[in-house]
């Protein structure tokens, strides 16, 4: 087995319960972790034998750009999304950050990760 990651794909989106949040938008990093068996591509050297970190990094913007009022949301599409379209992939860790958040404090970020599992 092995484990392709992303780390700080970068988006602005409008995730956000308050209605400021909808309009006017935030900066955001998604983290993600995927488990799938990297044995034969290593030996191929074919991007048909892998799972295509390109294709990944799509599917996470593009469901970034879908507002949601909760960051879980977004976090469960991606994992639904990911499961559905990439068969060979057996977990998934997603964590989505909202840099700078609206919270009454000095706070660098707000991050939810959710791990699962092929079912």
């Amino acid at each position: 087995m092995g484990i392709i990651k992303l780390k700080n794909i970068r988006t602005y989106s409008y995730h956000g319960c308050l209605i400021e949040e909808g309009k006017i938008g935030s900066d955001y990093t998604v983290n993600l972790e995927v488990k799938t068996d990297l044995r034969k591509s290593s030996i191929t050297d074919n991007l048909k034998d892998t799972v295509d970190y390109v294709l990944l990094n799509r599917i996470v913007v593009e469901e970034m750009a879908i507002r949601s009022d909760l960051l879980e949301h977004v976090a469960h599409r991606i994992l639904t999304r990911i499961f559905e379209e990439i068969p060979e992939i057996s977990r998934i860790i997603v964590a989505v950050s909202k840099l700078n958040p609206p919270i009454g404090g000095d706070v660098e970020a707000v991050t939810i990760e959710l791990e699962e599992y092929r079912s």
